[in-house]
């Protein structure tokens, strides 16, 4: 895992979605323990796997505002929250604009899902 660049990465952020990024991240490294973590196309990106890009799992990426956690096969994950919210191909993601957008549970259960779809 290429942490350092990730690191680097939120440490470049304001404060606020700094500690977002920060609080999110724990818990996609713990859901993907074996996975890499590194910049592709210019923010975080966890794969399965040591190459990354090659299976991505999910991402961080900041904007002005807000920063978004998504997940490449979102749409395939069951989300009672409905707070997933579908994007391109299969991709879905949320907007976690304060630290308290920020579920670990519900985030787990997503992560969890992720992987084993990219895993069958």
């Amino acid at each position: 895992m290429n942490a350092s660049d990730i690191t680097a990465y939120l440490a470049g952020l304001d404060d606020e979605l700094r500690e977002i990024g920060e609080k999110v991240r724990p818990h996609i490294d713990a859901a993907l323990p074996d996975g890499a973590g590194a910049l592709w196309h210019g923010h975080p990106t966890w794969s399965l796997g040591d190459r990354p890009g090659r299976t991505p799992v999910c991402l961080l990426k900041a904007y002005t505002s807000y920063v978004t956690f998504g997940l490449w096969r979102g749409q395939e994950i069951t989300d009672p929250s409905g707070r997933l919210v579908p994007g391109a191909r299969q991709m879905a993601s949320v907007k976690l604009r304060t630290v308290d957008d920020v579920d670990p549970a519900l985030f787990t259960q997503w992560l969890r899902h992720a992987v084993a779809l990219e895993e069958k």
